[in-house]
């Protein structure tokens, strides 16, 4: 995936700006993007704080660790398993 030019915290600017009641295509010209970047950025950053946004990146964060750790747990169990049932 390409790694956008603009921060999160850019984003929730230019939406705001949108929000505030300047037109999407004033918008969108000003800063350089297309409309359907506006809305795509529009259906996923919608109503978001920067404390929201923060807060969303560090649960993310933590849930992609989680999984890491049961994927690593299931393969330690599944090798133990394999290992006790050759001696029995």
């Amino acid at each position: 995936m390409r790694k956008s030019k603009f921060t999160e915290i850019q984003i929730l600017a230019i939406l705001g700006e949108g929000e505030a009641g300047l037109a999407v295509a004033e918008v969108c010209r000003k800063h350089g993007i297309s409309t359907a970047t506006y809305y795509q950025w529009k259906s996923k950053y919608a109503g978001m704080s920067a404390n929201e946004l923060k807060r969303v990146k560090e649960l993310e964060a933590e849930n992609s660790r989680l999984k890491r750790m049961h994927a690593d747990l299931a393969l330690e169990n599944a090798a133990i398993k394999d290992v006790l049932s050759r001696k029995l």
